[in-house]
């Protein structure tokens, strides 16, 4: 059987402008340039992999199987008939598989089937679909593949915050098919879910895509929203089958059932075809610039990504580069367009920098560019994971670790024409998880990807929508086991906040406010800092209110849709920071105190010579000051101190003590034994992203040769949430690997002292003295030996 790629309407768009060079013979010349040799760490050969195509469903509608057919599709994948037909049969669904594998038709088959089948039986309206996805712009392009199939009979409609009111009520009314997001689930659709009656009682499937985003803090409301849905929908007499889709992850079948509450079936076979993909690992050198302390300070991935990127368009390569920051994707550009000039002046317009908040005409340009060969390479935030349509290309490159193994293959994934071969190539940031990673290829190949981690039972999230869900309709007790083990007691503590009020018929919101607004599906709650440009008087976005001291203090670097801003003033009693616009050429990086109390001790191990422990702590953060780094090499400017109040949050933490006895068997003098900690547990917080989906600015930490609590010296690392984000519970279980790689990767890094590479942490308010590299290891030794 012959099977077509799906057109560019309905998969990612293959690019057809002439032969990929070999990726061996590309990768070798690349690393031939002047010095490089040294800097390539490890190459990964990923084989290709033949495509398995099925038969079209029995059961599928003759109507939408002849336009999938005209829309290019001969047969779909086998993985894409497996979950249409769990699907079809009742059963919630999650697919799990690679990027360009086309996910969407596996469950749009079955829910644009429902659709047309209650149609053909006559039933009043007919059956209704609810699509959600992390970002507007992700409903928005799904909307436009839909369209393209011309179904007649299909009703389908975005509902965000850009759609004008006189639309929205068409959208509730007549829409079969409706395309929005978590928040506006939130904010609109369930506390007006009368209005809504009639698209709840005919609702048939909910679609959530891109799973694996819904992680943490954003990943427990989200949970909490699903829930607050499913109860709703049932009180119009609909159980809608789930039907969710991700990329490549572990155990997605858990994570499914956590997210949404109901057994769901896991499809994780990927059947799709694949051509052969070149990995290669690549650290780039030392400088002669020193950091602090006089520390040695390595080039930046942002410059070798921009120097690789360069090359590669040179060759005629279509490359994407993905740069974590929306500024660094603009510097990456920029470093290879000014390079590209002085080869060829008709060079520079072949790149271009992608970012969040393009307009969708821009997103479709950047697309026709790409595919025709008039742009050859793109530097990209991970916004161009949720919001472009382009696969199929010859090369990626990665500033820094992504964050996950799942956004690396995500990523990585955009490479590769069908039956042809791809490069992938990441360049390690000056961080201890991309230097461990660099050197320790078994942590990325090989290896299942990371489960995603968050906790639905977070009382600080879980409490404002229980409130929310009262508003909604009145709580009884037969929704406790909706919401899970912890809501009694917090339906108890949202009585005594006066929150809600208990009658014998449940539990009822009694306040005149919303109460959707004591939530917040981004953050934690608590009154948004609202940035406003000084000048104009325009709102340019919102910080949540905990963070809002690290990223918005008085000279911080704050970036909005790619244009950067410095902060005049941070109002703290009026929720505001005034910016003005600026093309600052370094970056800023907020530099904390930290205190911390053990409240409740809940789980306690034994780890080497060490205790482990996990629970409840109470920390109190004073941010005194930032650096200033130039972008382009990473360069220390300089420090500003900074006058702000303390703060203090209950959250979770893992922490690890030893004995003084434990400490002198391995010859660590009092006099060294902070330093020793201190560096230990700066370089624990850089690999715990490693093993709980996280970032190391979602956690913190403390260490000390003497804690009043614990009565020994004591290193924490905790969640940087309130309430705790599941990220500490998960480095609790996985203790004996995280702190092996991470001794091994202070162990293996080649400075002498310590450097930003191992030990020093960007955000020490400590100024990251004192630190012991060589104590930290004996240190770490006694906990998992060698």
């Amino acid at each position: 059987m012959v099977t077509a790629r799906l057109r560019p309407a309905w998969a990612h768009q293959p690019c057809q402008t002439g032969p990929m060079p070999d990726p061996d013979a590309l990768l070798q010349r690349l690393a031939s340039t002047g010095d490089r040799r040294e800097r390539l760490t490890h190459i990964e050969r990923l084989p290709a992999r033949t495509g398995n195509p099925a038969a079209w469903p029995a059961w599928l509608h003759p109507q939408l199987r002849d336009a999938l057919v005209a829309a290019g599709i001969a047969a779909p994948w086998q993985h894409q008939v497996d979950v249409a037909n769990l699907a079809h049969a009742g059963q919630s669904t999650v697919i799990s598989t690679g990027t360009a594998s086309g996910k969407s038709l596996a469950y749009l088959m079955p829910a644009v089937h429902e659709v047309l089948t209650s149609r053909d039986e006559g039933l009043e309206r007919g059956a209704t679909v609810l699509y959600l996805s992390p970002t507007k712009a992700l409903a928005a392009d799904q909307r436009r593949r839909i369209d393209t199939l011309s179904v007649e009979g299909l009703r389908v409609a975005t509902y965000d915050g850009d759609t004008p009111s006189e639309e929205r009520e068409w959208v509730r009314n007549y829409a079969n098919v409706v395309l929005t997001n978590p928040d506006m689930l939130h904010h609109s659709m369930l506390p007006g879910h009368s209005r809504w009656a009639s698209f709840l009682r005919r609702l048939r499937y909910v679609v959530i895509d891109e799973m694996h985003h819904y992680r943490g803090l954003f990943g427990a409301h989200v949970a909490a929203v699903i829930r607050r849905l499913r109860r709703v929908a049932a009180r119009y007499g609909s159980h809608p089958v789930f039907l969710l889709a991700s990329a490549t992850a572990s155990a997605p079948g858990t994570t499914a059932e956590r997210l949404t509450g109901i057994p769901c079936v896991a499809v994780t076979d990927d059947a799709s075809p694949r051509g052969e993909t070149v990995f290669a690992l690549w650290e780039p050198p030392f400088t002669e610039l020193r950091g602090e302390r006089g520390a040695p300070v390595r080039r930046t991935a942002a410059a070798e990504v921009a120097a690789l990127l360069t090359d590669l368009v040179i060759d005629d390569v279509r490359t994407l580069a993905f740069v974590r920051s929306r500024r660094g994707a603009e510097v990456v550009s920029l470093l290879a367009r000014h390079a590209l000039e002085e080869v060829d002046p008709e060079l520079p317009r072949t790149v271009a920098a992608y970012r969040a908040g393009f307009l969708p005409e821009e997103r479709r340009l950047l697309e026709k560019r790409l595919t025709s060969g008039d742009l050859r390479g793109v530097a990209a935030t991970s916004a161009l994971e949720l919001g472009i349509d382009v696969a199929g290309l010859d090369a990626v490159l990665l500033a820094g670790w992504p964050g996950t193994r799942a956004s690396l293959w995500q990523q990585a994934g955009r490479a590769g024409r069908a039956g042809q071969g791809a490069l992938a190539i990441l360049v390690a940031r000056d961080d201890p998880l991309d230097t461990y990673l660099v050197h320790h290829p078994d942590a990325i190949f090989g290896q299942p990807v990371e489960a995603t981690v968050f906790d639905p039972q977070n009382p600080y999230v879980l409490g404002p929508h229980l409130a929310a869900a009262a508003a909604e309709l009145p709580l009884t007790t037969d929704d406790l086991q909706l919401f899970g083990e912890s809501t009694a007691d917090l339906l108890d503590a949202l009585v005594e906040r006066g929150w809600l009020r208990r009658r014998s018929t449940g539990w009822f919101w009694t306040k005149r406010e919303r109460a959707t607004d004591l939530a917040d599906l981004r953050g934690i709650g608590g009154t948004p800092v609202r940035v406003v440009e000084s000048s104009t008087g325009r709102v340019l976005g919102t910080v949540d209110p905990g963070a809002s001291h690290t990223t918005v203090h008085c000279g911080a670097v704050y970036v909005h849709q790619g244009e950067s801003y410095l902060v005049r003033d941070l109002n703290l009693d009026d929720s505001v920071a005034l910016v003005d616009a600026a093309e600052p050429d370094y970056t800023t990086s907020a530099r904390e105190l930290t205190e911390i109390r053990v409240l409740h001790t809940e789980r306690r191990s034994s780890l080497g010579a060490a205790t482990l422990c996990f629970g409840s702590v109470e920390v109190t953060r004073h941010v005194v000051s930032f650096l200033r780094r130039r972008i382009a090499t990473g360069e220390v400017l300089g420090e500003d101190l900074l006058d702000l109040p303390p703060r203090t949050l209950r959250t979770r933490a893992v922490w690890w003590t030893l004995d003084e006895a434990a400490t002198a068997s391995v010859g660590i003098e009092a006099a060294d034994l902070p330093g020793a900690l201190h560096a230990a547990e700066h370089a624990s917080i850089g690999l715990l992203p490693l093993f709980a989906t996280c970032d190391r600015w979602d956690i913190g930490g403390v260490s000390t040769a003497l804690h009043p609590d614990t009565g020994m010296p004591t290193v924490f690392v905790y969640d940087g949430a309130a309430g705790g984000a599941g990220f500490a519970e998960h480095g609790f279980s996985a203790a004996a690997t995280w702190l092996a790689a991470t001794r091994q990767t202070i162990a293996d890094c080649e400075c002498v002292d310590g450097c930003p590479s191992c030990v020093q942490s960007p955000k020490c308010g400590n100024g990251n003295d004192p630190l012991d590299k060589s104590a930290a290891l004996e240190l770490l030794e006694l906990l998992v030996p060698s």
